[in-house]
């Protein structure tokens, strides 16, 4: 019998407080922990949703989930697949933070004037980067944006290899600066000489800064 006749595909929409994530290698984003009225259920994300992910999201977060779940019925095994992530209605307005995955273009379109200058820090999320520190500095950045209330200013995200990986970690800050063998302890001095009003007359020195092309 062939995979077409064993296996069902359909649309779902289900709505479920957060409870975690799911992690690959301990540091990938591979889906979600979601509290719903059945019980406990995991919900696989979309390559697409994987690196957009707030990973701050607070746990009890309702959401809304779309997207598709195939039965194999020879297995007899349900997948469900996120291809679009929110704050469910119930939630609007009484969680204080939430970062939707996706959003309707109308909503998109209406924040678009509010993120227009926000910054972003672009991070290398490469099994590489991550072995040499990657992940001790997605740390660093994150107590450095919190401890200098940059929440609202500075966006972190990950991103695919960056053509360095002998160089780990590798990273970009706003105005295309890339850094190389970045370590947790250099953050703070590398988010004041970005970020600070009253920056040093010397900058601090890392390994390969460049501007990107």
């Amino acid at each position: 019998m062939s995979a077409s006749y064993s296996t069902d595909i359909s649309e779902f929409c289900l709505e479920g407080r957060f409870i975690d994530f799911v992690m690959k290698d301990g540091y990938k984003v591979k889906g979600l922990l979601l509290g719903t009225a059945d019980g406990e259920c995991y919900v696989k994300l979309a390559k697409h949703l994987r690196m957009a992910f707030d990973l701050r999201l607070a746990r009890g977060t309702w959401l809304q989930v779309i997207g598709y779940k195939t039965h194999d019925r020879k297995k007899d095994k349900v997948t469900l697949k996120a291809e679009r992530v929110m704050a469910a209605r119930s939630d609007i307005g009484r969680v204080a933070t939430v970062t939707p995955v996706e959003e309707p273009a109308a909503m998109k379109t209406a924040k678009a004037k509010s993120t227009k200058n926000k910054h972003t820090i672009l991070v290398c999320q490469k099994s590489d980067c991550m072995k040499r520190g990657g992940k001790a500095v997605c740390q660093a950045l994150e107590a450095a944006l919190s401890n200098r209330g940059l929440e609202d200013q500075v966006t972190i995200k990950g991103t695919g290899c960056m053509k360095n990986c002998k160089a780990g970690p590798n990273l970009v800050m706003p105005e295309k600066n890339r850094y190389s063998r970045i370590k947790a302890a250099q953050v703070p001095e590398l988010m004041d000489k970005h970020f600070a009003d009253n920056r040093e007359e010397e900058a601090p020195q890392f390994i390969h800064q460049s501007k990107l092309g």
